[in-house]
């Protein structure tokens, strides 16, 4: 005994050597050590998990990161220097493994953690650990991916509205200088009087950009109104002279048109806060809102007392607002001089590190991590109570990829901001790919809708509707999914994935493989750069027993991912093992599964069960995979998707037991059990 763990210890100590010396090879895997080693790899595999109860790959990883811990601690290297002196080909990857392995960024490494301020009657929930984005077993979840995280800014639609509720727009503000210079100051009042209502939860408030078609408007009150479904109207005109500030504001009823308060000030630029203030104070007193001491605490709060830079606060958010590439670097050296005039300006920290964090939301190279992270835990220092600063430090969790953590950061701020588009968007799309929750999912992307109404910009309305008719097809409202998936195409027929999930949204209907492939196919010969269709295609034929086609499809994916990097769709890997096998393509099918079941052993998610069971059909241990459906059925929250397991080949030799057929009746009547309770919700609250 003794000498077999002497063997082992040898063993093991010879491996970690090796990896040490290979670590900055991104190369360098679980084949490279066992040739290194003179051994086949189903060997190393088993004596590495029989010494360290770790796969290979995790084996290496492990180590990989105990030397990038090293190497952060003495201070000579940037995170993303380290990442690549390890071996890792990508940072925010990088800092996702990193966090997994020790609980926190490799950023925090010697730094005090800064705490958010928690309320006794309600704290931030502790903050859960990233997991793998496997939402559901068609693979749907990649469409919406990019859409998702990339659109929320500009999220716009046209839903019915109930007018007896307390909604308002606030129209942009007219320069009545003859200086345009002065547009900006003009521009930065309105946007202050619409942010002190956002503040106010029992109130609705239109979002900036939904409003900023009317600026120059010909249409009535009842015309907005009826396009924005609002019941009160802002307006207002203003100019700044010299140190003057001249400003006529009044409140109108949509429906009657009547003036229902108005008022004109004429103060000293040095009372301009108490001016923004005394605005929101009075519409709400004239429309009687409730406002809580909480939302009056945080409309009275003074962003700064340095009127410079405030001003280079307002003069910054013009370009800001654009969020095109030289706005918001125009924005940013703006929020710098207002932090040169005012270091404790809290707004404008949080404001450069959202502007950094949009600069490369589309960037597959993130060179601004660590600079986000820096701004928004000044801007949370100054000031934690700010929706602002929290959705700043959120941003910065899903820059680095520990979508997670961003979860209590959004909620506090929607605590401070409950009209914030942004928050509200960004929990949508959390509780679509990250925790998901179909009831949560669908109530924040109506929400969202309710808030960010129907724009000029066509592409942002197409987009708005994808997201929305993805939330509904999930949840099961299948009609009216297809209603808005329409609109969508209506709006930009070239929309990059309308089309596919269209095609899912007509299968949910039609039911027909034959049909949806077909229309997969015509998809993927427009664009043979689209992975996420080429899977897809496979995944349908699969789905009908037809291997050799199947094969055909899933070889070109797989060879396309292997060749550019990519780590994508890891949940198909047990299908295509399985198409494999059933040609004859063993060591292919092998090397797949081997990385499936090393996903679905790690997977966090609500959807481990499934995955597992998935792993034990495969092995042909049935027990154990019918003791993970039965659990996977007692699951809260599952997509309507999930109701197309009973046809999975993985599971057609059991299918016909009695505990699969019960635990897929039981998925099928708590999915739509779960549905009429949110319809019912939803219809109650006039979501819907």
């Amino acid at each position: 005994m003794a000498e077999d763990q002497k063997h082992s210890e040898d063993f093991l100590s010879q491996a970690t050597a090796i990896v040490v010396e290979k670590a900055s090879d991104e190369q360098f895997g679980v084949s490279e050590l066992a040739e290194a080693m003179n051994m086949s790899r189903s060997n190393l595999l088993r004596k590495i998990q029989a010494g360290t109860g770790l796969s290979a790959s995790l084996f290496i990883r492990k180590i990989r990161l105990e030397i990038a811990m090293d190497l952060i601690k003495e201070g000579n290297m940037t995170v993303s220097e380290v990442s690549y002196q390890v071996g890792f080909g990508s940072a925010s990857y990088f800092i996702k493994c990193f966090r997994e392995q020790y609980g926190f960024p490799p950023g925090e490494v010697g730094k005090q953690k800064i705490e958010l301020p928690q309320k006794e009657d309600n704290p931030i929930p502790q903050p859960i650990q990233d997991r793998p984005s496997n939402t559901w077993i068609f693979g749907l979840l990649a469409v919406l991916l990019v859409v998702a995280v990339g659109y929320f800014f500009w999220p716009k639609t046209e839903p019915q509205f109930s007018l007896e509720e307390k909604s308002i727009a606030v129209l942009p503000f007219k320069n009545e200088s003859a200086d345009s210079s002065n547009l900006y100051f003009v521009n930065g009042l309105m946007e202050s009087t619409l942010n002190n209502l956002q503040k106010i939860k029992n109130l609705r408030v239109i979002s900036r950009s939904s409003v900023e078609k009317y600026r120059n408007t010909n249409k009535s009150i009842p015309e907005m109104a009826s396009e924005l479904g609002v019941s009160y109207f802002v307006s207002g005109s203003g100019q700044k002279v010299g140190e003057q500030v001249l400003l006529s504001i009044q409140l109108i009823d949509a429906e009657t048109e009547r003036q229902v308060w108005a008022e004109q000030y004429n103060r000293q630029l040095a009372d301009i806060f108490s001016i923004q203030n005394e605005i929101a104070t009075q519409i709400t007193d004239a429309i009687k809102v409730f406002v809580t001491p909480t939302e009056l605490e945080q409309i009275e709060k003074r962003p700064t007392d340095n009127l410079l830079a405030y001003d280079y606060y307002l003069q910054a958010l013009e370009p800001y607002h654009s969020r095109t590439d030289e706005g918001l670097k125009e924005g940013i050296a703006l929020f710098e001089k207002a932090i040169e005039q005012d270091p404790e300006f809290s707004l404008a920290y949080a404001h450069v590190a959202i502007s950094y964090y949009l600069l490369e939301m589309f960037r597959s190279e993130k060179q601004f991590t660590e600079k986000i992270n820096s701004y928004a835990d000044k801007a949370l220092l100054l000031d934690s109570k700010s929706a602002e600063s929290l959705t700043a430090k959120a941003f910065y969790y899903i820059q680095s990829e520990e979508f997670a953590l961003a979860r209590p950061y959004l909620e506090k701020a929607l605590e401070y901001n409950p009209n914030s588009a942004l928050a509200i968007q960004m929990l949508a799309d959390f509780y679509f790919r990250l925790e998901p929750d179909t009831e949560k999912y669908l109530e924040y992307a109506l929400k969202a809708v309710q808030i960010q109404v129907e724009s000029g910009d066509s592409t942002s309305q197409s987009y708005s509707y994808l997201q929305l008719a993805n939330a509904l097809v999930t949840a099961g409202f299948v009609d009216k999914a297809k209603e808005f998936i329409d609109r969508s195409l209506a709006y930009d027929s070239t929309n990059y994935y309308a089309p596919h999930l269209r095609s899912y949204i007509l299968f949910a209907k039609e039911k027909d493989n034959e049909k949806m492939r077909q229309r997969l196919i015509k998809l993927w010969e427009r664009d043979p750069s689209r992975l996420d269709i080429l899977q897809d295609i496979g995944k349908f034929f699969y789905l009908d027993r037809k291997y050799d086609s199947a094969d055909f499809y899933y070889t070109i994916f797989v060879e396309a991912r292997e060749t550019n990097g990519l780590s994508i769709y890891e949940l198909e890997n047990s299908k295509i093992s399985l198409v494999y096998e059933q040609n004859g393509k063993v060591k292919e099918a092998d090397r797949l599964f081997e990385e499936y079941q090393e996903f679905a052993e790690s997977d966090q998610s609500i959807y481990r069960n499934i995955a597992l069971a998935t792993k034990y059909a495969i092995e042909e241990d049935w027990e154990k995979a019918l003791d993970y459906v039965e659990a996977f059925a007692n699951e809260e929250n599952n997509q309507f998707w999930f109701l197309y397991l009973k046809d999975e080949p993985v599971f057609e030799p059991i299918k016909n037991r009695s505990r699969f057929q019960s635990a897929m009746q039981k998925i099928e009547t708590r999915f739509w059990e779960q549905h009429e309770q949110i319809k019912l919700k939803l219809e109650k609250e006039n979501l819907i």
